[in-house]
């Protein structure tokens, strides 16, 4: 009885992590000054938080019916592969428009080429001009 008491605890720990985290991430979302910042919120904290809260999942129907449940890891895998990559598209596609961003804001897309912002594109390097 007492492991069932902790194992509880464990799920109880989760799902609350899991909700302060995805808090914290649609805060950083709805305050955050620029695009830029704002891919933050959404990318990290929400994606621990919901990560968090399939982990409580898993384990409650892992205790409940005795065996781990696949699909919970399914989509949790998904969900830390698809995130990241999907917030540096969005960056991509941000600087690509030229999106304004706060000078507060450390860095500056400098190191972009001519194409990458939408001006005729030149050859490539490796290619010569011929």
């Amino acid at each position: 009885m007492t492991l069932y008491v902790i194992l509880e605890g464990v799920i109880a720990f989760f799902l609350v992590a899991g909700g302060i985290f995805a808090f914290i991430g649609s805060l950083g979302m709805a305050h955050l000054r620029d695009f830029y910042m704002r891919l933050h919120g959404p990318t990290k904290a929400t994606t621990l938080g919901i990560g968090c809260t399939l982990a409580a999942s898993m384990l409650y129907f892992w205790v409940t019916e005795g065996k781990p449940d696949i699909q919970e890891m399914l989509i949790t895998l998904f969900l830390f592969i698809t995130a990241p990559v999907s917030a540096h598209l969005l960056a991509k596609t941000g600087l690509h428009q030229q999106l304004k961003y706060v000078k507060k804001t450390s860095g500056s897309p400098h190191e972009l080429r001519r194409e990458e912002v939408g001006e005729k594109p030149v050859p490539h390097p490796d290619k010569g001009h011929g």
